[in-house]
């Protein structure tokens, strides 16, 4: 698994947390910024940048970080291949890859506290698509991405 983290200027100080647990855990990644709560940047730039490179083939997995999360998620499921989900709870997160084959997860610092967040990446991280029921409700998504997420 090769796995990106990055965040917006409001979700660094809950990246820093989550790049220290990863570390912790010996879980390869790449951070890819923001370096601090100074360097201003609109999430939108930072989740383009990292999820291009899940479109590349050069990641399998990311966590996007930002004030609420929602901004993250949205910007990150414009790019094909990426299927981002915001989870605030554990529940979601570990649902997010076992029923909907996620593969970047976002959260929210405003909303996430640092001891939930390592719980959710945790939980999201060691979480496999189950396939079954889940299977074509996840085609379906990709073929509304194939029909409209068209690149010019």
């Amino acid at each position: 698994m090769y796995l990106f983290i990055a965040s917006d200027h409001f979700g660094y100080p809950l990246k820093k947390v989550i790049v220290e647990h990863l570390r912790e855990k010996k879980i390869e990644f790449e951070d890819l910024g923001v370096n601090s709560e100074e360097e201003v940047v609109d999430y939108p730039d930072v989740a383009l940048k990292a999820c291009l490179g899940i479109k590349e083939g050069k990641y399998q997995y990311g966590i996007l970080i930002c004030g609420t999360g929602i901004g993250m998620a949205l910007a990150a499921n414009k790019i094909p291949g990426v299927y981002a989900a915001c989870a605030h709870d554990i529940y979601s997160a570990e649902r997010a890859k076992k029923s909907n084959n996620s593969n970047v997860l976002t959260m929210g610092r405003h909303i996430v506290g640092p001891e939930l967040a390592k719980k959710l990446v945790d939980a999201w991280l060691e979480s496999e698509f189950q396939g079954g029921r889940s299977l074509p409700k996840v085609t379906k998504i990709k073929e509304i991405e194939k029909q409209y997420l068209k690149e010019e």
